[in-house]
């Protein structure tokens, strides 16, 4: 059974960089109850994201970039190691990953296999994640990575092992990385 939402009132707060809207609706209960919220959400657009993995060395690339919100939450240095990312723009998926994947580590991969979809945080962001996998190969780099512009991306080699290890210490705090270390380990596509 679905629930039943009535908007009652869309406004618009922001427009600076993304999207921010403060919204007033009233959810109806499976039971008939009507509940009234008032939630604000951040429409950023969707994203895409890559776990590049190499099974002949059991590695994977990862990124460290710093990013705002972590620093203002806590994180002392500001630094997230990553997965390669980026928001689709006007791209299908599997081409804003690719175009990220040359950017951000300087691999330029092919082949890419979509893994799964997620909302990462539901509550407020509307931002539907895809992720991917590929494999790379030293024959693949074609530039030193970095990101473009105005980022300041390190592309880091890790063993699969170190990675998960960095996972289980805290090192690694990113959710799309987690989730797709995670699920290499699952899927047995390296060594741990």
């Amino acid at each position: 059974m679905s629930l039943k939402i009535n908007i009652i009132k869309d406004k618009l707060l922001s427009e600076n960089w993304f999207v921010l809207r403060n919204f007033t609706y009233e959810l109806i209960r499976n039971n008939g109850e009507v509940v009234r919220h008032k939630r604000e959400v951040y429409d950023r657009g969707n994203g895409a994201t890559i776990l590049l993995y190499n099974t002949e060395k059991n590695s994977v690339l990862l990124v460290r970039q710093f990013r705002i919100a972590t620093y203002v939450n806590g994180n002392e240095s500001g630094e997230l190691i990553e997965t390669c990312a980026g928001l689709l723009d006007d791209d299908s998926p599997e081409d804003c990953i690719r175009k990220e994947a040359i950017e951000e580590t300087g691999y330029q991969v092919g082949k890419v296999d979509k893994v799964f979809e997620a909302y990462m945080s539901p509550g407020g962001v509307t931002e539907l994640i895809h992720f991917f996998a590929a494999e790379y190969s030293d024959a693949q780099r074609a530039n030193k990575g970095g990101g473009v512009e105005d980022e300041e991306i390190t592309v880091l080699e890790l063993s699969f092992p170190e990675a998960l290890a960095m996972v289980k210490d805290g090192r690694i705090r990113d959710g799309k990385a987690i989730m797709l270390l995670q699920h290499a380990q699952i899927a047995g596509w390296l060594q741990a």
